[in-house]
């Protein structure tokens, strides 16, 4: 079963994470912006190649969850690390409001139906977190959730975080690398990038008037991703808070990151047997005499 090692974005494994004690903005100054093109790129083939020994393998799944406030760049991250990946091998999902269908059974199950098979890495840009993230900021969400008995809403954040850790530890045990990316970005950042979608035309369709809303309640969701993390980072499920206030560093810890763990899960090609070598050998006999 994968096991963390470690590493500076490590949330602590023992329930004592405390959020800040993670800074938003990666310690001294940030390489050049072409360095760390270049380093990012040269990570990204990496993680190609072991992906391609991931699939060829056909053993093992990697999951990558990512969660943030609104503005930390989980798209553009997600988009910049998978780029160069072979789409066969790799699975995006995005989960924002539940449907009706989703309504109708317990919280996990809509992210269940999308985990990634042996072989594949499997990404979910948002993710089960949310039902004791913006559900907990915003527990009015549960009046129309048709929960089967009142439960006092104290206690159900832990139940719902003690399901979770359940469940990841099933995936752990079951053969799925779980790696989970909380991207740790500023308030004064995060009005930075809303101000910059504002005031750039080209970036006025990510603007929402419901993030303004939402970053109203900053300290509230400081205070349930640290529950979160708190209660769910474990060595075989672990969080890695990045640093996102500055985007090409953070994409690249999360990139060496990712490739780290599929390095140490050391995924190989399969190796045929003599029979299969002999088959092998016919077959290649057979198209050799088939006339030109």
């Amino acid at each position: 079963m994968f096991h963390a090692t470690p590493h500076p974005c490590l949330a602590p494994v023992d329930g004592s994470f405390r959020l800040a004690d993670f800074a938003t903005a990666a310690p001294g100054e940030p390489r050049s912006k072409k360095k760390l093109k270049k380093a990012l790129k040269e990570v990204v083939d990496e993680i190609g190649a072991l992906q391609e020994r991931l699939y060829a393998q056909d053993r093992v799944a990697v999951l990558l969850v990512f969660q943030a406030m609104d503005a930390a760049g989980k798209d553009g991250t997600i988009r910049a690390v998978m780029t160069g990946i072979n789409p066969a091998g790799c699975q995006v999902f995005s989960f924002k409001k539940p449907s009706t269908r989703e309504l109708e059974h317990d919280f996990l199950w809509r992210t269940t139906r999308c985990l990634p098979e042996r072989g594949r890495i499997g990404i979910f840009n948002r993710s089960y977190y949310e039902e004791a993230l913006v559900v907990r900021v915003h527990p009015q969400i549960l009046e129309h959730q048709r929960l089967p008995w009142p439960e006092p809403v104290p206690e159900i954040w832990d139940r719902r975080l003690a399901s979770i850790a359940a469940f990841e530890e099933h995936l752990a045990r079951s053969g799925t690398v779980v790696l989970k990316f909380f991207l740790n970005v500023s308030r004064d950042e995060q009005k930075r990038r809303f101000l910059a979608r504002i005031e750039e035309r080209r970036k006025n369709w990510k603007f929402s008037s419901g993030d303004v809303k939402e970053r109203g309640h900053w300290d509230d969701y400081q205070v349930a991703y640290q529950a979160a993390i708190q209660s769910t980072s474990r060595p075989w499920a672990p969080w890695y808070v990045v640093p996102a206030d500055h985007k090409p560093t953070m994409r690249l810890t999360v990139a060496e990151t990712v490739r780290d763990a599929i390095r140490q899960v050391d995924p190989q090609f399969p190796v045929l047997d003599d029979a299969e070598r002999a088959r092998l050998a016919e077959m290649r006999e057979l198209l050799l005499a088939e006339s030109p």
